[in-house]
């Protein structure tokens, strides 16, 4: 008797000719006169069985969409499939008899004109569509560039605490919650433990969860989100933190390209290719939208959504790119641990934004280093040094230049797959008006 391979859908090539057995879900099924062809989801793909038995049809058609089988049978090259090959049926198993389904997964154009809330609602169902399938498997493929490539330049990943006694942003959005007899904060940042672990490593790096108590209820806006975070020293300037940014998307882009071939071409996304990002200054920005495009920026001192959609749009037609740093933010608008330009030019500072297709993904830039302009810093932007103690003592204890940068997963995977609303790059979204499932 032939050996029998547990085929896994991925797993076709090297195996034509030989008898396989296949676990997975009942995807779709049809009948044309006697023959009957089960499409079979497992955790990697598709793969089509072809059923022409009398026991063998007759079991297929008690299956229900999404019933838990095993198909064993031979496998043999078709080139009219997909995958280039099928299962000849010889035996079906079901393991487990499925509920109907509350929205069809298989029927792409119906899928699409589901609404998105009723998505989130049946999550468990809708995550299992191939589409969005293949969009969480780009996300977890840009995680793991991400830590290959700053684990290459000599980085070591950090767990920073997610309960925290003060808001590395300082303000009014964060999550209260009880600590014991204290009260505590659900962490905007891992920003302040960032700094403090230069004083370790002196390369630093997280990917970690982090809340914000905002009532947006936006298409570009979650309370729950993952923020991938990188700290080094002894820079020279922010251009120090924009060179490795520039490398990581670079890195993260031709990785996706190699990783997710199968998952880019279902979703017909575009990789952006770029040698060097354009930078542009921010009051600048502000002057090319208004001159350009002949809009008025509603955000004083920063650039509101169709702003950043509008400069985009001219980085792409002037310089052939979508992405672009926007760089010298006031000081009013960045956390107080942010470097200015230089004395003589206090107001602005050596921080930047990117913004990819029309949205900003990164905020980065130099901090301060100096222990008594850190404290007079908190200080002048209302904070108590109190609350800042294990903070100020990395810079008691000495810290050389640094700075860093966070970028928001949800939306670097929104944007690359070209998703209208971040929930659709989020698992299981939170907002103002989802706690479930």
């Amino acid at each position: 008797m032939p050996f029998k391979i547990n085929l896994l859908s991925q797993s076709l090539h090297n195996n034509v000719g030989k008898i396989v057995i296949v676990h997975g879900w009942v995807h779709s099924y049809r009948k044309m006169g006697g023959i009957a062809f089960l499409v079979v989801r497992d955790g990697f793909g598709t793969i089509q069985a072809v059923v022409d038995s009398t026991p063998t049809l007759e079991i297929c058609e008690s299956l229900t969409r999404e019933s838990v089988v095993t198909v064993t049978g031979l496998l043999v090259a078709q080139k009219n499939v997909a995958q280039g090959a099928e299962i000849q049926a010889q035996s079906i198993e079901c393991i487990v008899a499925a509920e109907p389904p509350p929205i069809e997964i298989d029927r792409e154009k119906t899928f699409r004109k589901i609404d998105l809330d009723i998505l989130l609602k049946n999550r468990a169902m809708s995550l299992r569509n191939l589409n969005v399938r293949a969009i969480f498997k780009i996300q977890t493929a840009i995680c793991k560039l991400f830590r290959d490539f700053l684990d290459s330049q000599g980085f070591t990943e950090i767990h920073s605490p997610k309960i925290v006694k003060m808001g590395a942003e300082g303000g009014s959005e964060v999550f209260k919650i009880k600590y014991f007899d204290d009260l505590a904060y659900l962490t905007q940042s891992p920003q302040l433990y960032k700094q403090i672990m230069i004083g370790v490593f002196e390369k630093v790096y997280e990917v970690g969860h982090v809340y914000r108590a905002e009532e947006h209820n936006t298409s570009r806006h979650l309370n729950e989100y993952v923020s991938l975070d990188a700290e080094f020293g002894f820079i020279e300037s922010e251009q120090d933190i924009i060179v490795l940014h520039q490398e990581l998307l670079k890195y993260i882009f031709d990785g996706l390209q190699e990783r997710c071939k199968f998952e880019l071409e279902l979703l017909r996304v575009e990789l952006p290719r770029f040698t060097e990002l354009p930078q542009i200054k921010l009051y600048d920005a502000i002057s090319i939208v208004n001159n350009e495009f002949n809009y008025v920026c509603t955000k004083p001192g920063d650039l509101d959504p169709e702003a950043e959609r509008l400069i985009c749009k001219y980085a792409k037609k002037r310089y052939g790119v979508e992405l672009v740093y926007i760089t010298r933010y006031p000081v009013n608008k960045r956390p107080f641990y942010t470097m200015p330009v230089s004395l003589e030019d206090s107001q602005l500072t050596r921080s930047f934004d990117v913004l990819f297709r029309g949205l900003e993904i990164t905020t980065g830039g130099q901090r301060i280093h100096d222990y008594q302009q850190i404290k007079n810093n908190i200080t002048k932007f209302g904070y108590s040094e109190d609350d800042f103690q294990g903070y100020l003592d990395c810079f008691r204890f000495g810290m050389p230049p640094h700075g860093g940068f966070g970028m928001g997963l949800e939306r670097l995977t929104k944007q690359i797959c070209q998703l209208d609303n971040i929930r659709s790059a989020t698992l299981f979204p939170r907002d103002r008006n989802r706690i479930v499932p």
